[in-house]
């Protein structure tokens, strides 16, 4: 049993693409400030937390606000995001995803989710794939955010497996910098301009074969 790897994966962008749903909530937070909040835009969001992320927003229209008006913008971003979620089933889950799972389930590998999302476990529920995973550390679980690598270490340990063993999808920068920090084996997943420091990179999991993750766990 000495070939069991940990294979950790990031939710938001690489199971699922809820990125869309917080896009749409956090457009409407922008609206209501007469803020123009682009699809570019929100790219500068991706991997920030909820708070930097009202910070960046606010920044965008030069407003200026209490703690107060942030607290309340971040709990109704929030609610927003939720009601969106309500709707989510199997179809949500990215093309190609199901069949990796199924694999390393079948070679009875360790896999974990390491995520910020602090909704990882119903979303994993609503989109029936929640039983593939042994172990989910997500945003309750942790207190710093990528590219401290304190998810995917976290993730190994609960596996009992080194992270040394241990591969990581992701589809951020600081992802892929956190599982470089822990000396994991970084899989981006995404663009090659953006995702260049990940020792692999695809374009989405369609582009995985059975070989190159058979190549992995060794």
């Amino acid at each position: 049993m000495n070939n069991k790897k940990a294979f950790i994966f990031d939710l938001d962008g690489v199971i699922v693409d809820t990125a869309k749903y917080h896009f749409l909530a956090w457009q409407k937070i922008a609206k209501s400030l007469n803020i123009n909040f682009t699809h570019e835009d929100n790219e500068l969001l991706k991997g920030v937390s909820r708070v930097r992320s009202l910070d960046i927003i606010l920044g965008l229209g030069n407003v200026q606000a209490s703690q107060e008006d942030k607290d309340k913008w971040l709990i109704q971003k929030n609610e927003d995001y939720l009601s969106y979620l309500v709707d989510m089933d199997e179809s949500e889950v990215l093309p190609g995803v199901l069949k990796i799972l199924k694999l390393l389930k079948d070679k009875n590998q360790g896999i974990a989710l390491g995520s910020a999302s602090k909704n990882a476990r119903p979303i994993l529920e609503k989109t029936g794939v929640l039983s593939y995973f042994d172990v989910i550390v997500d945003g309750n679980d942790v207190s710093n955010a990528k590219p401290d690598p304190e998810v995917f270490v976290k993730a190994a340990q609960l596996l009992h497996i080194d992270p040394k063993n241990s591969i990581v999808f992701e589809d951020s920068v600081a992802g892929i910098q956190a599982a470089n920090i822990a000396e994991m084996v970084s899989v981006g997943i995404g663009e090659e301009t953006i995702l260049h420091e990940a020792n692999y990179i695809f374009k989405d999991f369609t582009q995985i074969t059975t070989s190159f993750i058979e190549e992995l766990i060794g």
